[in-house]
């Protein structure tokens, strides 16, 4: 009987980006680059980077939630962050700050599900750099492995400027680029980023 292949922690993809694959079948994701904030034997946790919302706004949202100043003192960029729990919002920042129940994905990323974040970064304090969320991209045990063997996605590490940057409609194309890969030469993609 052939043993099954287990997960290990060197094959964890916590801090790297998942890049859709251009034949991605699921139009949520098409040319989508995916923050990967938890990837373990249960399944696997990410946001996705590069789908910017005009509204709402960090200050429409605070006002929503009762959190003061209004208008804050300082601006984040807010994105869908996936199709879970999409009216829930998720702080991916910069390792400066942290509240409890603040989960360390590693040395240069923390994600906060929780107002404080909010709090503080309204005030003018909080951490140097940070993107909200709204919602997540799940997978159950298993699930995104299948998926990276059916060349749904392809990883590769993650920098401040693919995570933080508010220049969405390239963040596809630098991520590529990371892997040497030039998006052109994928037959129907020429154009696009």
């Amino acid at each position: 009987m052939a043993e099954t292949s287990r997960l290990t922690e060197a094959d964890w993809l916590n801090g790297q980006v998942l890049i859709a694959m251009p034949g991605m079948r699921d139009p949520r994701f098409a040319q989508s680059v995916i923050f990967i904030c938890a990837h373990t034997p249960h399944g696997a946790m990410g946001v996705v980077l590069n789908q910017p919302l005009a509204r709402p706004r960090l200050a429409d949202l605070l006002v929503q939630l009762g959190v003061e100043p209004t208008p804050p003192k300082r601006e984040i960029r807010v994105g869908t962050g996936g199709p879970v729990d999409d009216d829930r919002g998720f702080v991916l920042h910069s390792p400066d700050w942290s509240a409890p129940g603040s989960m360390v994905v590693d040395a240069h990323y923390v994600l906060t599900a929780n107002v404080e974040v909010l709090q503080a970064i309204a005030a003018g304090a909080g951490p140097a750099q940070g993107f909200l969320a709204l919602g997540y991209a799940g997978w159950e045990a298993g699930q995104l492995d299948d998926e990276i063997r059916q060349n749904a996605w392809l990883s590769a590490p993650a920098d401040e400027p693919l995570v933080y940057d508010s220049e969405c409609q390239t963040k596809w194309s630098r991520a590529l680029a990371k892997l040497g890969i030039d998006p052109g030469h994928f037959p129907g993609v020429a154009g696009r980023a």
